[in-house]
């Protein structure tokens, strides 16, 4: 099959996806929180940013190559975290880890995985990162610190747009429970779904693995769509990313930053890199768009800038770049493609978002990254 003349775009690969799972799992990896207003935000700036394209340049083959924390990547987009991935797609995290190892792209997995570091070890390339929720206790944050530099992560991830639980009322209005409970009214959307099914019956009803070791307080008081990350994990201050700043020895990214005065202080408390995102808007429903946070955090650090939120092609992957980002991540997305064709899938997004890119760099005469032209605002 000619996967480029069934699916040309992920626009494809998410209505398939969104046909393969159960109501309650769709909703949990496409929903935002509130009315949806800043996942919405999200597409709508984007969709604002322009080039103007350049003509008469002759032939050029373009260089999709990047530099990031000082190393050659021969893409300039990653996977991004999102948390119970194998509930999405059964085994999401081991696929995801091969697809990164084989591609030479960063692959980071959420602390509220359904597998454990220890799990996706053997499946780990050069570019794995660990994505934090910060535990409250200093013997946990120690002990999961040691777990995955011992596992083979080379890059630890602070999520610090997490200060509580965002309600994310549609996940709760699908009856999607954390764990979730197999009800007659999850099983009979299940059931409409074979192939995730039995998959997952394969592999039992996921949870978060990596932190059964420390599962010992009740959940007992929290709300259905809480899990135990919650009870184990605090809302950090600038102390406590000064101390794991201090405790960690590898690369070092803030995600979740919005605020230009944010990423200065950042900036002098020793991050490698500063990600720009507004959780895709699942976090904060009054949140601006992450797109149009992006300048004025470029003009305030002079580190790497990381960026997702509302990606979904070559285009926007430019545009970003473009306002300043140095390299792009992508979340749903890439578990759109898994649930939609199984591990062919990623490998297929991947070519999707590089064909879409050296498309569109041709449009505008330009050969590598660093010289994309300054963006023009859309009516």
């Amino acid at each position: 099959m000619d996967l480029h003349a069934t699916y040309p775009a992920l626009s494809d690969l998410r209505h398939r996806a969104q046909r393969r799972m159960p109501k309650f799992v769709w909703e949990y990896l496409d929903s935002g929180t509130g009315n949806e207003a800043a996942k919405s935000r999200n597409r709508a700036e984007l969709d604002k940013i322009g080039f103007a394209p350049s003509i008469l340049h002759g032939e050029s083959t373009p260089e999709l190559s990047t530099n990031l924390l000082g190393q050659t990547l021969p893409l300039p987009f990653g996977i991004a975290p999102i948390g119970m991935s194998g509930l999405i797609w059964p085994d999401a995290e081991a696929h995801l880890a091969r697809a990164g190892a084989a591609h030479t792209i960063p692959y980071c997995i959420s602390t509220v995985a359904t597998q454990s570091p220890e799990d996706i070890a053997p499946h780990l390339g050069p570019q794995a990162w660990f994505q934090m929720y910060p535990p409250r206790d200093p013997g946990i944050r120690a002990d999961m610190l040691a777990r995955v530099k011992t596992a083979g992560f080379s890059t630890l991830v602070l999520t610090v747009d997490v200060p509580v639980a965002s309600r994310r009322e549609r996940q709760t209005r699908s009856g999607l429970t954390s764990p979730p409970r197999l009800t007659p009214r999850l099983m009979a959307q299940i059931a409409t779904c074979p192939a995730w099914a039995v998959a997952t019956a394969k592999r039992g009803m996921p949870h978060m693995r990596g932190l059964d070791k420390y599962a010992n307080a009740a959940t007992k008081g929290l709300s259905p769509t809480a899990h135990i990350g919650y009870l184990l994990r605090t809302s950090p201050d600038w102390d406590y990313v000064k101390s794991l700043r201090d405790a960690w020895d590898g690369a070092f990214i803030i995600k979740g930053v919005l605020r230009p005065e944010d990423a200065a202080e950042l900036d002098q408390m020793g991050a490698d890199a500063i990600w720009v995102s507004n959780h895709a808007g699942r976090q904060f429903d009054g949140a601006p768009a992450s797109i149009s946070a992006l300048p004025a955090i470029r003009a305030a650090t002079k580190k790497p800038i990381l960026f997702d939120s509302g990606v979904e092609s070559g285009l926007d992957i430019l545009r970003a770049l473009a306002l300043g980002a140095d390299f792009i991540m992508l979340g749903r997305a890439f578990h759109f493609a898994l649930a939609a064709l199984g591990p062919k899938g990623i490998d297929h997004l991947i070519d999707i978002l590089a064909k879409d890119l050296i498309a569109n760099m041709g449009q505008l005469g330009v050969t590598d990254l660093k010289t994309l032209p300054t963006p023009i605002p859309l009516a």
